[in-house]
């Protein structure tokens, strides 16, 4: 699925990984781990947090742990987030945005506005408020990454899947316009569009389909692992969406 990575290929990283404790999120920070990160978690359930904390302490360098919840969060708290980064690893290689809000099919005209409104926030405007508290930090390093993971836009925008779909086509034109105004740095932007899982959010979108027809998370660890890494530089810019 990826081009052959070595299996230290996050050796002496710090990459924090929005979203932890959710299917993918804490797939993907597995991998991570095993892959010679040490990897921030980050979430907003602390107890699930820590269930990763312990499994990634048994794999690779000892992880943190960062709570924060993305509906209620601000700029200075994102801004203090970044300066406990600066001050405890002294370095930021790649952040990884996991995390999602989406509560079900539903009409937009009989959407509350309050809940339009978190959807398109958690979704969209707090990725891009962390992510640029982070800038600074990624900038400091020889290669960073900035990698979103995004729903199939084919699938989101049709009926019902109201705010949800739009910030997901908006979060696309997120990564095109923040990697061309980082063409010339050493952040890297790219994001990944996996196919079906078996998460809790597929299983609220699609509740007739048997979940074990889709596959576990993990199999899209290893393609965020490349695009974290050195050897990401080959999908610089993309939307990739790898075949199984």
């Amino acid at each position: 699925m990826t081009p052959d990575d070595s299996p230290d290929a996050l050796a002496g990283r710090v990459i924090l990984v929005n979203g932890a404790h959710g299917g993918l999120g804490e797939a993907a920070a597995r991998a991570c781990a095993a892959a010679g990160a040490s990897v921030v978690l980050l979430g907003r359930r602390v107890p699930k947090l820590n269930r990763v904390y312990d499994a990634l302490a048994a794999i690779g360098p000892l992880p943190a742990i960062f709570p924060i919840d993305l509906e209620g969060a601000g700029p200075a708290d994102y801004a203090d987030m970044a300066q406990r980064l600066r001050e405890e690893f002294g370095r930021l290689d790649g952040v990884l945005h996991c995390s999602a809000e989406f509560r079900g099919l539903s009409p937009l005209e009989l959407t509350e506005p309050v809940d339009f409104a978190r959807t398109l926030h958690v979704n969209l405007t707090a990725p891009w408020l962390l992510s640029q508290a982070c800038l600074p930090l990624l900038r400091e390093a020889d290669d960073a990454a900035l990698v979103f993971v995004l729903d199939d836009p084919a699938q989101v925008a049709r009926a019902y899947w109201g705010a949800y779909g739009v910030a997901e086509h908006a979060l696309a034109g997120l990564v095109r316009i923040l990697s061309e105004e980082l063409e010339n740095s050493p952040v890297r932007v790219s994001a990944l569009q996996p196919g079906p899982m078996r998460t809790p959010l597929r299983a609220r979108a699609h509740f007739g389909v048997d979940p074990a027809l889709w596959p576990e998370p993990a199999v899209y660890a290893p393609a965020l692992v490349h695009l974290l890494s050195a050897a990401g530089v080959d999908r610089r810019g993309q939307i990739w969406s790898p075949v199984l």
